[in-house]
């Protein structure tokens, strides 16, 4: 089967940069110190021209509803790896091999580690002497039971990239010895829905690392920008491009890790104002359906309980991307009307009332999050949200989309396409449901989590949000609007 990317081609560091900023291409002089971390961003040829067309296809008036399942932390390999037809872990070759920080290879793996404790301890469940290769973990660690997290830091991922090698998974993490296990989730409850509908093997999440970063693609397709942020939330590179000190900002301002909004709900354990971020002003998706009269809203998991001021321990407050945006602020109606709680997602399919588009962003007990929860229980509860959709008088006329943030450090074979300073990173499961679905099909056009902004864009007739999603491939191989409901 086809591997694209070939390390050898991979873009070299540049001086100036087209970056994405508040819905328009700019450019911007580079730090020295990140040229050489751009060096090893991970990269192949930009997509074909001819892939890019713009034009609706017959049909897709008969999509009304797109549902957005946004799940966290798994690489492609990490659950369909084993998927039949899939470009899986049988065709990972060479970029099976993992090297140290020191440039020589990995002979064992570490031990993974159970990182519920404090400090993390070794987790005996597993061997201590794994050998260097993907592994299934079910083998240690049923589907059923948590393991540890695998810790992901700010400007990690283009090192594990590493040119498009994706040797740097078990170096660049600091639970490396889970980062190349996997989970078969071919048989499991989203795995069997993937099996009936559509499973997209060449679709990246749009940001290099972390799940704010991401949230932030998927509905504004930008980089926030905070120039004056706190000296302790920015990010320290040595003159290699090496993070010295962790944080969450760029030297130059954006943001690229966990931060938090000046809106609630925010952590109660930072009390300083001046640690939260202003508010945003950015074009974001939702603005431009408002703007076309298009219902939508974002359903989140144990929002209400949040907002009342007492949020569930497995709330995450980075996964409210809206709640980042000056129009959403606190007090305003278009919060009311546009950011509810994920019961409200079910009352809306139960009355019919649901809106055109529907982000669910399930809290973290069911996300699939490694060391939040366990995966069959964020897998189960994604199935059930499915089957609520189905058993709805919206199902006729609606496409589920699920995927993921981002793929959490987990390794996986397939080097990121081309993109620019902020991505796309590692590839992610997406599952493409609906009656207009291709059935039993995997695709593999090469898409990114902007390809979502565009086929939405292109539905309701909406201008791109910058140039990523204007130049992603659109969803509609996965689709055959012949078929009837």
């Amino acid at each position: 089967m086809r591997q694209i990317g070939n390390p050898s081609s991979y873009q070299k560091s540049r001086s100036h940069l087209f970056v994405l900023l508040s819905g328009c291409v700019m450019t911007v002089a580079v730090w020295s110190c990140f040229a050489a971390l751009l060096l090893v961003t991970g990269c192949t040829a930009p997509l074909p021209a001819d892939s890019r067309s713009v034009g609706q296809p017959s049909g897709l008036e008969k999509i009304r509803h797109v549902i957005v399942i946004y799940q966290e932390n798994w690489s492609f390999d990490g659950l369909y790896g084993k998927f039949p037809g899939a470009d899986g872990i049988a065709n990972a070759g060479e970029r099976i091999r993992q090297m140290k920080k020191d440039g020589t290879p990995y002979t064992t793996l570490p031990q993974p580690l159970d990182t519920s404790k404090n400090p993390p301890i070794p987790d005996l469940r597993f061997r201590a002497d794994l050998p260097v290769a993907p592994y299934d973990a079910a083998r240690y660690v049923p589907a059923d039971q948590k393991t540890g997290d695998i810790v992901n830091r700010a400007l990690q991922q283009e090192r594990q990239i590493n040119g498009g090698r994706m040797d740097g998974f078990v170096a660049w993490s600091e639970n490396g010895g889970l980062a190349m296990s996997y989970y078969d989730a071919t048989n499991l409850p989203v795995g069997r829905l993937a099996q009936q509908y559509t499973l997209a093997d060449r679709f990246f999440h749009s940001a290099f690392d972390g799940s704010l970063f991401n949230h932030f693609w998927l509905v504004c397709a930008c980089t926030p920008v905070w120039p004056n942020a706190p000296a302790n939330l920015v990010i320290q590179l040595d003159a290699q491009g090496v993070v010295v000190k962790n944080g969450s900002v760029t030297p130059d301002g954006y943001v690229v890790h966990t931060v938090y909004s000046t809106n609630r709900p925010y952590p109660a354990s930072i009390k300083d104002p001046a640690q939260l971020m202003p508010l945003l002003t950015m074009p974001t998706i939702g603005d431009r359906l408002s703007e076309k009269g298009i219902s939508w809203a974002w359903y989140s998991g144990g929002w209400n309980d949040a907002v009342a001021g007492h949020p569930d321990a497995l709330f995450q407050f980075h996964h409210q991307p809206f709640n980042y945006f000056a129009p959403y602020a606190e007090g305003t109606a278009a919060r009311t009307e546009h950011l509810k709680d994920i019961e409200e997602f079910l009352a809306a399919l139960r009355t019919g009332n649901l809106p055109a588009v529907a982000f669910v962003k399930p809290i973290g007990a069911y996300n699939e999050h490694m060391g939040y929860t366990d995966l069959l229980r964020g897998q189960q509860y994604v199935a059930d949200l499915v089957k609520a959709v189905q058993d709805s008088a919206v199902w006729k006329d609606s496409v589920i989309i699920i995927t993921y943030d981002e793929a959490g450090g987990r390794w996986d074979h397939v080097p990121p396409p081309r993109g620019d300073r902020w991505g796309p990173g590692v590839r992610v499961p997406a599952i493409i449901i609906s009656p207009y679905a291709k059935r039993r099909f995997v695709d593999h056009t090469t898409y990114e989590t902007t390809s979502i902004l565009k086929f939405i864009e292109t539905r309701w007739q909406l201008a791109p949000l910058g140039s990523r999603d204007a130049a992603a491939n659109n969803l509609f191989n996965a689709f055959d609007f012949s078929q009837t409901p």
